[in-house]
């Protein structure tokens, strides 16, 4: 049946013949749902109908005339029939015609020179439906009965028509020609009929050309037949002469056939290929929430397209697809054509266990009692069936059963046809996997397997777009860093997977989760409204803080969860998912002690900005003066000798004011900026000590060192430059640095500050007592000062405890040989017990707030005395 292009949407297999000889059985490869499937049997009730009250009707008008030689007459002709049904070429001019070129004219066109009408229609009916029985269609036996009788009787009743209109009283030829032409007309009507009933589209262009290619092929066949005939019954022994015609007109057709169908494979070839390659490509477009929740993205209908196009190329009766779409799963089966009786299983079939990738042709004759059965269970007389392997991975099998088209089954093209459609298939199949692998790897995080940050951002655009009221969740570890410098990054990756593992189980396999960086994870609650989300964040954090069994350790961790939602303003728009996780991101730091979940509010986006703003602005106010440096005096206990100051950095934005180191520098510090303020504060400095000793003081001065200063390898040669530039002793010069700074990464710290101490500059360890503070930590490091935290220096006056740390302190810098500094000295009494306990140096509002440097000499003049002496050696005395 020729095929419009349309696609039929349907269901059951129907098949219909056409004209036995021009067109022998032209079969739409479609499916009938079940409307279709009344229609189509009322459509052959009507026919069958037809056709007997139309045989009744021309029965009755010509007349019989009965001889003793009929019998053998019509067996004769009953075997000619027979014989050319069978010796059919079946050509498929193009995708979805299927076209049989038969021989069924010529006993046709005989037949009504020996036979009377009724003996024909006997002796076609017999042929047709004995064909239709051999080759197992017994479903469609009445509607081609209906045909026989239709084709037969529109025949003798246009030869009795023409043979009345020349007043013949035998019949002439003209008349068995116009009568032989009616039969594959009748035929194609029919067909074309049938197409309009299971309401398929076929262009009228299309319908003409092959109702042209019918009527030429039948005139061919009927004038052979004619003319064989009127050669032998005006000179019997011309037969041999007619024989020849006949067997070279044969194989002028299968000639044609073998061009015909070598054009059809090639097209077959490209249409399977090109139909996986454009499968695997829509799958790839697919998002990935889609790929993920069906493996691959593989459409099984797309398959079954592919099953459908190799059932028409083979003529098949049914083909299997039985396909491993994903390496741990079992085939599945994509059915084209009769459906299966029973499902086969790969380990016992032994059709299923083939090795190589050859195709092999069973037959139910010839098989042994295993494959027999294998058949059987299939309903099928034959079978093609071909694995489909992959660097020796079978990735499937495909499936054959019992060619329709010829009565003696496959062929050796169709075992070539299918051999070359698996390999393109396995090929396309392949790659298919391939592209699914890569997709996956593109979207999903190697270590957890979650979604990484591209596929949650293709994951969760939909949702929150349909959804206003979802929430992103951002869930942050505190601990990955520290396991990973204590222990190595495999301890540290275990403990990822393990909480990626716990916010899997508490969430649900069906809400999105998605690795980020680090120990930073995201999920996407869909439909959630805040008070459900904080409860959930709650629940999961509650998950994620219990102590995680790593070996033959237990590490204890805490998790802090942020969350955000689309604004009224967002909703129903594409939803920026980057802008919400860093919502999210805003609401986790702005966590605090005790309350680890927080949700998004915008006045935490303002901060953010806030931060945002300092960050990119902070080179150029660097440029504008906006960023000063102040010095806070340090005294010397037993003398009141201002012994240094400390420079402490400032910033006076246009904007918001004046900012506090606490809220820049970290900022300044997580955006890698934290190099360039050292360097600023250290020049100032140096140009400050330098006016000093311009002036005959030695005055040192003491920079705050960032544990980034210490990761970086150049600093120590960038310090000694400044030195020379300035011509500074680096005696004079003092970093600061607190423990956990420097014990965060020990490896990389130590060797710079072993290079800075060899240049003789003096190292102090800040705010003593609140990192690790342990004799061992202290012993490592290569430092000439401790400075105790002033939160002890300010409680040494109520709290007992503290007075005793102080002391301690103090008794173990000394042990050490190490200069001991008090920070955060306000009072005359936190003084005086300072320096009763041996305290080296103090500092403090009771001394000085930090200064600016005009202000810094005021006091300088205001509050001390220069002691006489050589100038280089000049102090300045503080007055009481």
């Amino acid at each position: 049946m020729p095929d419009s292009g349309g696609e039929p949407d349907v269901s059951v297999p129907v098949d219909m013949p056409g004209k036995r000889g021009g067109t022998g059985p032209v079969r739409p490869a479609v499916r009938a749902g079940r409307s279709d499937e009344f229609r189509f049997r009322v459509y052959t009730a009507t026919v069958v109908t037809v056709g007997l009250l139309a045989a009744t009707a021309v029965g009755l008008w010509l007349p019989f005339k009965a001889s003793g030689d009929l019998w053998w007459i019509g067996l004769v002709l009953a075997v000619a029939f027979l014989l050319a049904e069978q010796l059919g070429i079946n050509v498929d001019v193009r995708s979805g015609i299927s076209w049989t070129i038969s021989f069924t004219e010529i006993p046709l066109v005989i037949g009504f020179f020996v036979a009377p009408f009724e003996v024909v229609l006997a002796a076609h009916l017999v042929a047709g439906i004995g064909t239709l029985l051999a080759r197992r269609v017994a479903g469609r036996v009445l509607y081609n009965a209906g045909a026989f009788l239709l084709e037969i009787t529109g025949a003798f009743a246009v030869a009795g028509i023409v043979q009345h209109a020349l007043g013949a009283t035998e019949m002439p030829w003209p008349a068995a020609l116009a009568g032989t032409l009616t039969a594959p007309l009748v035929s194609t009507l029919l067909a074309l009929a049938a197409v309009r009933v299971l309401r398929r589209r076929m262009r009228i262009s299309t319908a003409l050309r092959l109702t042209g290619r019918i009527l030429v092929v039948g005139f061919v066949n009927a004038s052979v037949g004619l003319s064989g005939y009127l050669v032998i019954s005006g000179s019997p022994r011309a037969w041999p002469l007619v024989l020849a015609v006949f067997l070279g007109l044969t194989a002028l057709y299968w000639a044609y056939s073998d061009l015909l169908r070598e054009q059809r494979d090639m097209e077959a070839l490209s249409d399977v290929s090109l139909m996986v390659a454009r499968s695997g490509q829509q799958a790839a477009a697919r998002p990935a929430s889609k790929a993920e929740n069906s493996g691959e993205g593989v459409d099984i209908g797309e398959w079954a397209t592919i099953a459908e196009r190799i059932k028409d190329q083979l003529s098949a009766a049914r083909v299997v697809l039985r396909l491993r779409l994903e390496p741990a799963e079992e085939m599945r089966a994509v059915v084209a054509g009769d459906p299966l009786p029973s499902e086969q299983s790969p380990a016992e079939d032994p059709l299923l266990r083939l090795p190589g990738a050859h195709v092999r042709h069973f037959r139910l004759t010839e098989a042994n009692s295993d494959v027999r059965a294998a058949l059987l269970d299939r309903g099928a007389q034959e079978a093609l069936v071909v694995p489909l392997r992959s660097a020796n991975q079978l990735l499937g099998v495909v499936e054959a059963h019992d060619r329709l088209s010829r009565w003696r089954g496959f062929g050796k093209y169709d075992v070539q046809l299918l051999g070359l459609m698996a390999s393109h298939l396995a090929t396309s199949l392949d790659n298919r996997r391939l592209l699914a692998t890569l997709r996956h790897d593109a979207y999903h995080d190697p270590l957890t397997g979650l979604f990484n940050r591209l596929g949650f951002r293709q994951v969760a655009r939909d949702p929150l777009r349909d959804h206003p009221s979802s929430v992103v969740l951002r869930v942050e570890l505190d601990v990955f860093s520290t396991v990973s410098d204590a222990l190595g990054y495999a301890w540290a990756d275990r403990m990822v997977i393990a909480a990626g593992r716990r916010i899997r189980d508490a969430l649900g396999h069906e809400v999105p989760v998605a690795r980020l960086e680090g120990a930073s994870f995201a999920a996407l609650l869909i439909a959630y409204g805040p008070d459900q989300a904080h409860r959930v964040a709650e629940r999961l954090r509650a998950e994620l803080s219990v102590p995680y069994p790593v070996d033959r350790l237990t590490v204890e961790a805490n998790a802090m969860i942020g969350y955000a939602s689309p604004s009224v303003e967002e909703a129903g728009e594409i939803v920026d998912v980057d802008g919400l996780l860093q919502r999210a991101d805003v609401a986790v730091r702005a966590t605090r002690g005790g309350e680890e979940v927080r949700g998004y509010v915008p006045s935490m986006g303002q901060i953010f900005m806030r931060r945002f703003q300092m960050v990119t602005q902070f080179r150029q106010s660097l440029e504008d003066g906006q960023v000063s440096v102040h010095y806070q005096p340090k005294v010397s206990l037993p003398n009141r000798q201002v012994q240094g100051v400390e420079a402490l950095v400032r910033w006076v934005h246009p904007e918001f004011g004046r900012l506090s180191p606490d809220e820049f520098v970290p900022a300044i510090e997580a955006a890698g900026l934290i190099g360039v303020l050292t360097g600023f504060v250290l020049e100032e400095s140096l140009k400050r000590i330098r006016k000093w000793l311009d002036e005959g003081l030695r005055i040192s001065a003491a920079v705050n060192l960032s544990v980034r200063n210490l990761a970086d390898e150049e600093f120590p040669a960038k310090v000694v430059r400044a030195l020379d530039q300035f011509g500074v002793p680096p005696e004079l010069l003092t970093f600061e640095l607190t423990e956990s700074g420097v014990m965060s990464d020990p490896q990389k710290a130590l060797p710079i500050l072993r290079e800075l101490h060899a240049l003789g500059v003096v190292l102090a360890v800040d705010d003593f007592g609140t990192g690790y503070s342990s004799l061992a930590y202290l012993r490592q490091l290569p430092v000439d000062e401790v400075k105790i935290d002033k939160s002890f220096v300010l409680g040494m006056g109520t709290d007992l405890g503290d007075l005793a740390v102080v002391r301690s302190i103090v008794e173990l810098g000394h042990s050490l040989g190490l200069t001991v500094v008090a920070e955060g000295v306000e009072e005359d009494v936190a003084r005086d017990q300072l320096e009763a306990m041996g305290c080296d140096v103090a500092q403090g509002y009771l001394i000085s707030r930090p200064l600016p440097e005009d202000r810094l000499e005021a006091w300088l003049q205001a509050r001390t005395a220069r002691s006489p002496g050589r100038q280089a050696h000049n102090v300045l005395t503080l007055l009481t």
